[in-house]
């Protein structure tokens, strides 16, 4: 069974893949309202799942009559899905934003399911036994070299 905040990522997924410019304003309570949940439970969606890092670009303006705007950011050539890789991963990354990394790739097609599955293992904090700072230069040295050598088709 799907809790609540994979009931609202999906709503709100398949409203940005209908919308005509890939983006999508809303209203923060009418949302909370149709699922009846608390407001904070969308933010907390928006937050976790709607992330620079998985491909979107979300504005947020409260008080009366605010709204939700949700863009995706789309990396429409290689040349530019690799700079955006390199101002992401940098010397260090840590786990969160790699595995957003790994998302955005994933959703773009970039990379296979099973791609994106050994990368999240290979970055889990789990694979990377060693302390921080460490772990997180390990990490962003590993996913580089294994994206240069995914990319390259």
């Amino acid at each position: 069974m799907r809790n609540i905040s994979d009931l609202i990522e999906q709503y709100l997924k398949h409203m940005l893949k209908e919308s005509p410019g890939g983006a999508v304003e809303l209203q923060r309570n009418d949302l909370a309202d149709r699922f009846s949940c608390v407001p904070s439970q969308i933010n907390y969606v928006l937050s976790t799942r709607f992330t620079l890092e998985k491909g979107y670009f979300v504005e947020s303006k409260r008080g009366g009559g605010g709204y939700i705007r949700i863009q995706r950011v789309e990396l429409p050539t290689l040349s530019a899905l690799q700079e955006h890789l390199a101002q992401t991963i940098g010397e260090q990354v840590d786990q969160d934003t790699a595995e957003g990394v790994i998302y955005q790739l994933e959703e773009g097609k970039h990379i296979t399911r099973r791609e994106a599955n050994l990368l999240r293992a290979a970055m889990s904090r789990d694979s990377l036994a060693v302390k921080l700072p460490l772990r997180d230069e390990i990490r962003a040295r590993l996913l580089r070299a294994m994206l240069v050598t995914l990319l390259m088709k």
